[in-house]
């Protein structure tokens, strides 16, 4: 049987197990209502967040400009202690590299050229005339004229051109069901930004913040891109299961490995402006989120891979039902392995060529903060995956209907299961 990722909505004429049925939904109706619950305990209030930071300082304005012309890069010096000087060590350091001459099209200076030197990065980035770019204006307490630097690039038009052409892909290819996808992709987003991000910044439980957030998230999505049906419920209390264990996982790890959580800029900044936040928490609790989609692609397999197997093959037993769909498991989970490992190594990447270059031991390199964080996500999220497989395969077994049986007329029966009922038409 081949395996793939799609997951249509074709009506599978596969009747269910009436006790195993409300066993599943019984279980979830606990976890739907324990969520609610989770959310109205861990909802921030008003004033339980830290006031908003000022990104700059008072009077200091973002006005557009257009670019009139960018100046040479500045050469890159590299200076080795050892090595006699260069000739040319006594000659001046050029004045206008690394330079934009840009035109004000707003505030106070509208019209007006102004140079700013900014980092080489930016020079090489392949700014152009013409291109559209934000500046920072610091106003002068004795009149004098303002002083100005560059802040980004208006990068509004290919990042809106990317998202139409996504949102065009899919519609085209995976048709409603994958416009559904992008709306739950958008619910969940919401969920993030006005639950979780507040909550742990309110100090909250991290663990339970993300395991609550994680669980309604995958609620509103599995059942929105995958209708309301027994097959997508066991896709999602192997899913609901699979962040247990991953929660589970993920606390130990961090505290078992001593990790503070504040191996980056961003962990200093957030205790500066944020203060008794339980950064180990916060970490445990990146490891949750960060595994969620993956998590869902291979339950969601899982759980169609039995329902196929049981429509393909009426006679087979559960125990062969999940052998079976065990062997699909395995081929996802050494897919999706590879699919994490590299996601977070395209991420850390910076990080890696930096500490390939120290002159250390690799088992004290892995040791270090910003490679354990990674390594320990990276783990915990895997070890979550794979047990969810296993998991999920167990309750598509246990919930499709038993062998069937030929009766002496030639018809069949199968006789645990819900007369007249089918997986893909019986919600929740």
């Amino acid at each position: 049987m081949s395996h793939g990722h799609g997951h249509g909505r074709r009506k599978v004429d596969v009747p269910v197990g009436r006790v195993a049925r409300r066993v599943l939904l019984g279980f979830l109706a606990l976890a739907a209502v324990a969520t609610l619950a989770g959310l109205a305990l861990l909802w921030p209030g008003e004033g339980d967040t830290p006031d908003k930071v000022a990104y700059a300082a008072e009077g200091v304005t973002f006005p557009d400009a257009e670019i009139v012309s960018v100046e040479e890069s500045c050469p890159v010096i590299v200076v080795d202690p050892a090595a006699p000087p260069p000739e040319n060590a006594d000659e001046p350091f050029p004045e206008n590299c690394n330079t934009l001459v840009a035109r004000l099209v707003e505030g106070p200076d509208d019209g007006a050229e102004v140079r700013v030197q900014t980092e080489p990065s930016v020079v090489r980035s392949g700014l152009e005339p013409g291109d559209s770019v934000v500046l920072l204006r610091v106003p002068t307490e004795t009149g004098e004229v303002a002083t100005y630097g560059f802040s980004h690039t208006h990068r509004e038009a290919p990042l809106a051109a990317m998202t139409i052409l996504f949102v065009v892909v899919v519609a085209v290819v995976a048709r409603l069901r994958g416009l559904l996808a992008l709306v739950g992709l958008v619910l969940a987003a919401g969920i993030v930004w006005w639950f979780m991000l507040p909550g742990l910044l309110a100090g909250e439980s991290g663990i339970g913040v993300a395991v609550v957030g994680s669980s309604l998230i995958m609620f509103v999505v599995l059942y929105l891109a995958h209708g309301p049906s027994v097959r997508t419920s066991t896709a999602l209390a192997g899913t609901l299961l699979g962040i247990a264990v991953t929660a589970a996982l993920g606390l130990w790890a961090v505290g078992a490995t001593r990790l503070s959580g504040m191996s980056d800029d961003n962990g200093q900044f957030l205790q500066l402006y944020a203060d008794g936040l339980d950064f180990q928490a916060l970490l445990a609790s990146g490891i949750i989120i960060a595994g969620l989609g993956v998590l869902n692609d291979v339950t969601i397999t899982q759980s169609s891979a039995v329902w196929e197997l049981r429509e393909a093959a009426p006679s087979m037993t559960r125990r062969e039902l999940f052998s079976r769909g065990m062997r699909i498991g395995r081929d996802h989970i050494a897919s999706t392995i590879y699919t994490i490992v590299f996601a977070y190594a395209g991420t850390a990447l910076g990080v890696l060529m930096l500490l390939s270059l120290y002159d250390r031991p690799i088992l004290d390199v892995i040791s270090s903060d910003m490679l354990t964080e990674e390594i320990v996500r990276t783990l915990a999220s895997a070890i979550g995956l794979v047990a969810s497989v296993p998991i999920t395969t167990a309750i598509a077994a246990a919930t499709v209907s038993g062998p069937v049986r030929e009766r002496p007329n030639g018809s069949h029966v199968a006789g645990d299961h819900v007369a007249g009922t089918h997986a893909d038409d019986v919600g929740v």
